[in-house]
């Protein structure tokens, strides 16, 4: 069933100062779960960008987390049927076994999902404070700029369940070669700060002034003109993908799904349950 804006249970959805310069402010609102990544909250999302983007009233869109951290990554306890949700992508096997069933799954939360919202026609400004955990980054890693609390923290752990890293696999680009690979070597935590060295974060700002920094941006970025926003946007994208960005990012989408299947053969589930595991 189609996602009700006036009914959102993972998200909240509000414009502020509706117009020409309006900003649409999407929230995580699963601070119990630390904004845990679930199907409901993929697909409300999915609701609120195309919403956001399609809208006269909204010309930037900011992306911000209820409570102490930005997001704990994807909800390993989500039990809700995809069935309840109007399927966004022309993918198609979802309850078929082996590795087929999941990647079809995958593709259609994670993988595409992603694509989609960093290509949105509006510049989008995330806001990150506390921790930020595999899958929450790909949620970060969408926007155009992140601005981050002075108490952020950044990781992706998971080669230590037996993956190469998360289904949108933008470590390379957002921290460059090495750095990705300190992170996903050593599931180590990045700060605010050397987040920031790396490029992957635009400023970094006192956590109490995070929301009123975010929207200050946003405010500046609301002032130009729509049609050139769009443009900047494309041609910086576009710059990336002639680099190879594309067939990088689904290279390391299909190589996941090598590890998860590899997990499967060796443990019977998809990942290594043993994550200190040391080879």
């Amino acid at each position: 069933m189609p996602v009700d804006l006036n009914n959102l249970q993972a998200t909240r959805y509000e414009v502020v100062n509706p117009g020409e310069n309006g900003i649409a402010v999407v929230t995580l609102n699963r601070p119990e779960s630390r904004n845990a990544q679930n199907k409901r909250m993929t697909y409300e999302l999915e609701a609120c960008f195309s919403a956001a983007s399609r809208s006269s009233q909204v010309k930037v869109i900011v992306l911000q987390a209820d409570g102490p951290h930005f997001s704990s990554g994807h909800d390993m306890r989500d039990d809700e049927s995809h069935r309840e949700f109007d399927l966004v992508f022309p993918v198609g096997g979802f309850g078929r076994e082996g590795q087929e069933g999941q990647m079809a799954w995958e593709e259609e939360v994670y993988f595409n999902m992603c694509w989609r919202w960093r290509n949105l026609p509006k510049p989008v400004i995330a806001a990150a404070q506390g921790k930020t955990i595999a899958g929450g980054l790909m949620l970060l890693w969408v926007a155009d700029i992140i601005i981050a609390a002075d108490d952020a923290m950044f990781t992706d752990p998971v080669v230590g369940m037996g993956v190469n890293g998360v289904e949108y696999f933008a470590h390379p680009w957002e921290l460059g070669p090495r750095k990705a690979k300190e992170m996903l070597f050593t599931g180590g935590w990045f700060t605010a700060q050397e987040a920031a060295a790396t490029g992957m974060v635009n400023r970094v700002v006192p956590a109490a002034s995070l929301r009123e920094e975010t929207m200050k941006m946003a405010a500046i970025v609301a002032q130009r003109p729509s049609f050139a926003l769009k443009l900047a946007k494309e041609s910086v994208n576009q710059t990336l993908e002639a680099q190879g960005q594309w067939n990088s990012l689904r290279t390391a989408f299909v190589h996941q799904h090598l590890a998860h299947a590899n997990n499967r053969i060796k443990f019977g589930i998809p990942v290594d349950p043993g994550s200190s595991r040391k080879s």
